[in-house]
């Protein structure tokens, strides 16, 4: 399987990239992961709500730009679905078993994910019903995928 995780923003703090970095080598033995930042826009602290869409819009056209065609796109959101992670492992493995060998995972900038984004994501996911910094949620996300393919083969997770 192929997974990208889309994030908008770089990444600056060392101790997120070594978590990610871990958990992105673990996952090689199970699929190919690809990791793509595009650019935040720069914006003012207070903006009004036209502002913080353009804002969205045009962090979402760099997301989009990013996404093939055949690419199944999974939107983090706050306000969508939760799962266990459990769930969450099944999810993957049917995908897989159906035929989805591409998947995106996307997660918006400060202001999260423009409509468009959200019009061609075929799923959403929330890990939470509270706001984590983007950065952050990579590093779960890198954890929870990891942690479904050990569930998927039935491997011990802690030891």
């Amino acid at each position: 399987m192929n997974i990208s995780i889309i994030t908008v923003g770089k990444l600056k703090e060392k101790y997120l990239k070594l978590g990610i970095a871990e958990y992105t080598k673990r996952l090689s033995a199970y699929a190919k992961v690809q990791e793509i930042e595009v650019a935040d826009e720069k914006a003012p602290e207070h903006l009004s709500e036209a502002d913080m869409i353009l804002v969205k819009q045009k962090e979402g056209e760099r997301i989009l730009a990013k996404i093939s065609p055949d690419t199944h796109v999974i939107a983090l959101a706050i306000n969508a679905k939760q799962r266990t992670s459990e769930e969450f492992a099944r999810e993957l493995d049917q995908l897989a078993t159906y035929g989805k060998s591409k998947i995106a995972f996307v997660i918006g900038g400060s202001l999260g994910l423009s409509e468009d984004v959200m019009k061609r994501a075929n799923d959403t996911i929330s890990f939470s019903k509270m706001t984590f910094p983007h950065q952050v949620m990579k590093l779960v996300l890198c954890e929870q995928i990891y942690r479904a393919y050990r569930i998927n083969r039935n491997e011990p997770y802690h030891k």
